[in-house]
């Protein structure tokens, strides 16, 4: 089976560690949709805007599959069988995510753009295919979830002193503030003097965890990819 990038994700997170767990989870984050040059037929996207979703399929990094996996919902200390869950452990590395689309733009100097919010994807991450969300038949409010039926809430109190909380915008900032309130950590990491540290639209953020609350101690610009975000309202898991 031959399968090639359509396209590629851009988001704010530079690494891993800190994406949201699903998409939707915080629904204030940005991310564009960026056609390789043999895929920027404005034709293909005709009828798009008329949907609110589309589906997302990607590929991650290649990793071993396992028949079991330890699910971070579960503490990671219980066991089920990778089929029952979203672990990247899997015999072929697709993932599959609904994001919200905010904008198509035409006339780039990169073909059409979708502009979405919302997803759980890293930056660079390779697009394998788009398809439109559709309610009718992609909407089961009643199914039973197993044991991740219950929706994830907020776990953490986010403290950012008064220095650090002017780097971004307020918009970001909030999106930063939600992200972290997820409480990223692998479950069995509970040391309250260690320093996590995540990478968001390019800066490098460091912080600790005490209790139910998280203090952001550190944010340093690692990259040019976002020079400013300052003053910028134009921007462009698993279970």
């Amino acid at each position: 089976m031959d399968m090639k990038p359509i396209a590629y994700f851009h988001s704010p997170f530079g690494s891993k560690f800190g994406i949201p767990r699903q998409s939707g989870l915080v629904p204030e984050t940005e991310g564009t949709i960026i056609f390789t040059p043999e895929f920027r037929n404005p034709g293909a996207l005709k009828g798009l805007e008329g949907f609110d979703y589309i589906w997302l399929l990607w590929e991650f990094g290649e990793r071993k599959w396992q028949p079991t996996v330890r699910p971070p919902r579960l503490g990671g200390n219980k066991t089920m069988g990778v089929f029952a869950t979203r672990s990247p452990f899997r015999p072929n590395p697709i993932g599959l995510s609904s994001v919200r689309i905010t904008g198509i733009e035409k006339g780039s100097g990169q073909g059409t753009v979708i502009h979405t919010a919302g997803a759980d994807l890293m930056d660079g991450t390779p697009i394998l295919d788009i398809k439109p969300y559709v309610a009718y038949s992609d909407s089961h409010p009643s199914a039973l979830g197993g044991f991740a039926g219950e929706i994830p809430g907020k776990e953490l109190e986010v403290s950012v002193p008064e220095n650090l909380g002017k780097i971004f915008s307020p918009e970001i900032m909030k999106t930063l503030k939600d992200t972290l309130a997820l409480d990223p950590r692998p479950r069995y990491q509970k040391d309250p003097e260690r320093i996590y540290g995540m990478s968001f639209y390019g800066y490098d953020v460091k912080f600790t965890v005490s209790g139910n609350k998280l203090y952001i101690r550190e944010i340093t610009n690692s990259s040019n990819l976002y020079p400013d975000l300052s003053n910028s309202n134009d921007r462009n898991g698993y279970l």
